[in-house]
């Protein structure tokens, strides 16, 4: 019993300072946004005092010089609707794979793993093409390459969920009269929920955080995204307003950051329940 506890006390310790190791980059970033830019290269991982302190001068600069308010509109606009895309799709795909379960279904099921597995940098220049010539170089249209993306992930978890749940349920209730897509959306669906908000989670912290697909495939004319936004901070010959991006950076992270400590109860539920044989 002792040696349990000091086992256990030992890998307490560990995970806290891989904890704090995480953390720090964070709260090093909370802590220069409130300095003058002077003093952020300079005096890095120190606290502010009279002297250093700028109040909130480095945010209302982000906030003005990147059109902050815009950048997060898009944003918001781009995760919701590529979410929603994504469960919607994603969840009809995969019950579709296990209820039909024949060689088709198999080898569609395969392409999505391999979606997981093929390197983005593989693709990342025809996409970008393909996006202008199709024009998905709109927020709308990036819903579409986000569920092209997201989709393999998203299916993986809601096939084990839905080999999972008995396909007699589904078929009392198509005797009782429900039509095929009353039965998903009434009968599926509700037991799919813990996975459904578990991949809800891990697809909106990724399209939230995103750079890369946004910035090769949007209008940077007309749409940015908060992490692009944020870049445009960056001046001629290297010079950047540390202060502005520091408070830009901040503000960026703030809305995912309360979003996953509402949310993060559901990842474990979610993953536990696509844990099935099959």
């Amino acid at each position: 019993m002792n040696g349990k506890m000091k086992h256990g006390a030992l890998w307490t310790i560990i995970f806290t300072i891989v904890s704090l190791a995480w953390i720090f980059p964070i709260a090093l970033v909370v802590l220069n946004s409130f300095k003058n830019k002077a003093y952020i290269s300079r005096y890095t991982f120190a606290l502010p005092n009279s002297k250093s302190f700028a109040g909130l001068e480095n945010y209302a600069r982000g906030v003005e010089r990147t059109d902050l308010i815009a950048s997060f509109g898009w944003t918001l606009l781009v995760t919701i609707g590529a979410v929603l895309l994504i469960l919607v799709c994603t969840a009809m795909c995969a019950w579709w794979i296990v209820r039909v379960n024949n060689w088709v279904a198999k080898f569609i099921y395969v392409l999505f793993l391999f979606n997981m597995i093929v390197p983005f940098q593989m693709v990342m220049f025809p996409l970008s093409k393909i996006a202008d010539m199709m024009k998905l170089n709109t927020p709308w249209g990036l819903w579409i390459i986000y569920l092209g993306f997201g989709a393999g992930l998203a299916v993986f978890m809601f096939t084990g969920v839905v080999k999972g749940i008995p396909a007699e349920i589904e078929e009392a209730a198509m005797i009782d009269g429900a039509s095929v897509p009353r039965t998903f959306f009434t009968i599926v669906v509700p037991m799919m929920k813990p996975s459904i908000v578990s991949v809800a989670i891990l697809q909106t912290m990724w399209i939230w955080n995103d750079f890369l697909l946004p910035y090769l495939t949007l209008d940077l004319r007309k749409y940015k995204t908060m992490s692009i936004a944020v870049q445009y901070l960056k001046g001629g010959y290297g010079s950047v307003d540390m202060g502005a991006m520091m408070g830009c950076l901040v503000l960026s992270i703030i809305p995912i950051v309360v979003f996953y400590m509402f949310c993060q109860k559901h990842i474990i539920a979610g993953v536990t329940a696509g844990a099935v044989k099959g």
